[in-house]
């Protein structure tokens, strides 16, 4: 089996080998490929493996070869599913394998806010301590988390463990699901609607799917009924954020803060809307980045290739 994959270089840059999947075939791998680029590389595959790289339906159809897709993540909005399902090719995913590493990441950006780490060190640092006459000093007002609400656009497993550490934290957790969901098993806990959530909470974390119905959802009309002590984190899809809406509403101080793991267009231009604003903490699309989080997305990638070889396709998103 010819095994192919197009970008696998922010999975492994060097410290997470396939060495498991050279064992199921003929493995090349390139580090990135430029779209116009994508048929020369993958016209003999049987397998194509891609993280970002779009599989069009034009470039699925002039690929003869091709039998199995899986793409190395969890969102799979790369891969045209419907020409693939016409032509009977299986396309998988590699669900649950990023969640500690993304929640861990929330509470990153939150105790950012909360504490201002970043902005005290470079004070230190700057001479600014050295300068007080007191023992400590403080730039911006900190707070704790503990009794603040925080709102989870999205309950799946990601949503579901920043709900678990904001209730070690002591925060009451609302969280939106459009589809029924079991109630965890901590308090205070409650489902509620997004306008409840943008009206009600302190914090708002985003973990939902892209959808054609979601799309920059998070505009002005929503982000004026935040709290203006209020802050908005996103580490799901750069999409669900109209980018110009937000950046008003920080100028504006609508609302106090927001932090950004992904934007709209990656990697993030210097002139985007978003570089001026005021009290935005950006991050280069790392949350799920950590090298354990990683190395479960190569297991993951492993057993849905064998088990395609073995001919039980798992973890299939189309043919359904």
């Amino acid at each position: 089996m010819q095994i192919v994959i197009l970008d696998g270089y922010t999975v492994n840059p060097g410290d997470n080998p396939w060495s498991e999947l050279e064992k199921l075939g003929e493995l090349t791998v390139y580090d990135r490929t430029p779209q116009d680029q994508i048929i020369t590389r993958a016209c003999d595959a049987d397998i194509v493996l891609t993280n970002k790289t779009l599989l069009t339906a034009e470039t699925i159809n002039k690929l003869p070869r091709l039998k199995f897709i899986s793409v190395l993540a969890t969102g799979y909005n790369v891969v045209d599913l419907d020409a693939a399902s016409k032509r009977g090719i299986p396309v998988s995913n590699v669900p649950g394998y990023s969640p500690p590493s993304v929640a861990q990441h929330v509470f990153a950006m939150l105790l950012n806010f909360a504490n201002r780490v970043s902005l005290h060190d470079q004070a230190v640092k700057n001479g600014e301590w050295a300068m007080q006459q007191d023992f400590c000093f403080w730039k911006e007002p900190l707070f704790e988390l503990k009794d603040k609400k925080i709102g989870i656009v999205g309950f799946g497993d990601i949503g579901k463990k920043v709900g678990t550490i904001a209730n070690a934290f002591g925060m009451e957790v609302m969280a939106y699901a459009p589809r029924p969901k079991p109630e965890p098993d901590y308090s205070p806990f409650s489902f509620a609607t997004l306008e409840e959530i943008f009206c009600e909470c302190d914090v708002v974390t985003l973990h939902c799917p892209l959808t054609d119905e979601n799309e920059r959802f998070i505009n002005k009309a929503l982000l004026s009924r935040m709290k203006k002590n209020a802050y908005i984190i996103n580490t799901a899809r750069g999409q669900l954020i109209d980018e110009n809406d937000l950046a008003e509403a920080l100028k504006n101080k609508i609302i106090a803060g927001a932090a950004l793991d992904v934007v709209d267009k990656e990697p993030m231009m210097q002139s985007c809307a978003l570089c001026e604003a005021p009290n935005l903490t950006i991050t280069p699309h790392i949350a799920w980045a950590t090298l354990e989080a990683r190395s479960r997305l190569t297991e993951g990638t492993v057993l849905n290739v064998d088990s395609f070889l073995k001919g039980s396709p798992a973890n299939v998103v189309n043919l359904i």
